[in-house]
């Protein structure tokens, strides 16, 4: 088996696409020069580079685990870097091998049933914000699941209509596709929606990932942004209506205002930018990032929130010519932010591994939340609390990390409340429900988990 240096660049830059470094992938993809390969990326199926590794590494430890008279031994489990290092593989066949000799001598006799003794060990105690388990795993039937098939690539994201039963999905075959879930067959009917480019005076896929998506208040348009630097507005049949063309790069964030006038996108070329939805103009570029803009969020049908790679968030207002508010604290990539519901907190997440609570009223955070042992890719607030349909509901944040885990923390009082673990891999996607009782997270451990959030609330409560 070969493999050439265009396999592995490719690989590389599928990772960093699957992992959320989108501005990574798109400075790899032009440094190396992935554009110009002949590998048809519809091919490639999700984690490739992963699941090369993982093979090459149970090959490794086959290797060691197989004495020379053919004889299987235990070994505990090897690292990447362990794998590399010829000396340390060495050491671990002459532990195995060791571990083997022991083993025979002490093995314990056998009791009167013929089986080994076991001795088991009770879990330590856990604290009030310590792993929960709720239930069971359930299996979903597949007259209860509904597989919606047709994408070529890997889907990145997806949204629901807010009126109609609509399903919105953005992939790295350059397309967008609109579910009809009301269709009661199998798999429901789908619209695609190609992403084409000029070129050469006729249209040609422009063969770039659909990166964001977002449905405006009343469900009765679609905007998509894509790795080719454009946005793109679409109606619900599929048809195009306008195509935005401003960013000189990928856009990484796309958001409708709640009035449903203006879009906001964030782009690689460290600007965002508000587009006049019914023109397609663009209304104003604000370029105060110094790096990619990596997220935005409106505050109000007139301002907004936006982070970047450059560790800064910064409040902007149409027809404002500088930041009315600048935040300043995270010490790596601010991967995300998002306003509570009545857009008086505005919360940011980190490669830097903390969540931070900011405040229009004060320049320094109102809280800094530690807790995650890795990256933090996104959060949600849950639709309760103050000025939403569910006032008497506490206001909880959701945090998702490369760690693996989903945090649920108490806002007000600046703490986690609970830690939810059932993931095995990094957690990319959270959402609560619209009454706020559960929260669905999604990992690249190719598992959804469904909580039920009412069991934390009431014991904030008490």
């Amino acid at each position: 088996m070969n493999i050439s240096s265009d396999e592995v660049n490719f690989l590389v830059y599928r990772y960093l696409q699957e992992s959320g470094f989108s501005h990574s992938a798109y400075t790899f993809g032009i440094e190396s020069h992935i554009s110009q390969s002949n590998i048809n990326g519809a091919l490639v199926p999700p984690a490739a580079l992963l699941s090369i590794i993982q093979k090459g590494l149970q090959y490794t430890e086959a290797e060691i685990s197989i004495g020379e008279d053919g004889a299987e031994r235990v070994i505990e489990s090897l690292s990447l870097i362990d794998a590399v290092m010829p000396d340390v593989v060495e050491s671990r066949k002459q532990a195995a091998a060791k571990s083997q000799q022991i083993k025979q001598i002490k093995t314990e006799p056998a009791d009167t049933n013929g089986e080994e003794g076991v001795q088991s060990m009770s879990p330590l105690p856990t604290n009030h914000t310590d792993a929960m388990e709720i239930d069971g795993n359930i299996e979903i039937p597949s007259s209860k699941a509904t597989v919606l098939r047709g994408h070529e690539s890997e889907v990145f994201i997806c949204a629901w209509n807010p009126i109609n039963d609509l399903l919105a999905s953005g992939s790295g075959d350059s397309t967008a596709r609109i579910w009809n879930m009301n269709d009661n067959s199998n798999s429901a009917n789908q619209l695609v929606l190609r992403h084409c480019i000029q070129k050469g005076g006729t249209e040609v896929p422009s063969n770039k990932d659909v990166t964001s998506l977002d449905w405006n208040s009343d469900g009765t348009l679609l905007a998509t942004g894509s790795y080719d630097g454009y946005a793109r507005i679409w109606d619900t049949d599929g048809h195009l209506s306008r195509t935005l063309g401003q960013h000189k790069g990928p856009i990484f964030a796309l958001k409708w205002n709640k009035k449903g006038n203006f879009i906001l996108s964030a782009g690689v070329d460290k600007t965002t930018i508000i587009w006049d939805a019914s023109s397609g103009h663009c209304t104003q570029q604000f370029a105060f990032h110094s790096a990619p803009a990596l997220d935005v969020d409106w505050q109000s049908n007139s301002s907004f929130a936006s982070c970047s790679t450059d560790q800064c968030i910064h409040v902007c207002k149409l027809g404002v010519d500088k930041p009315i508010k600048t935040f300043q604290g995270h010490t790596n990539e601010v991967n995300a932010i998002k306003w509570d519901p009545q857009g008086l907190l505005l919360a940011s997440c980190s490669d830097d591994m903390t969540l931070k609570i900011w405040s229009m009223k004060q320049d320094q955070h109102v809280h800094n939340l530690q807790a995650h042992i890795k990256e933090i890719y996104t959060i949600k607030w849950s639709p309760t609390g103050p000025g939403t349909s569910n006032p008497n509901s506490p206001l909880i944040l959701a945090s998702a990390s490369f760690d693996s885990t989903v945090r649920l923390w108490d806002v007000d009082r600046g703490v986690c409340i609970h830690t939810l673990t059932r993931h095995h891999e990094p957690v990319y996607s959270v959402a609560f429900s619209p009454d706020g009782k559960f929260l669905a997270s999604g990992s690249f451990d190719k598992c959804v988990h469904i909580w039920n959030v009412q069991v934390f609330v009431l014991d904030l409560r008490m």
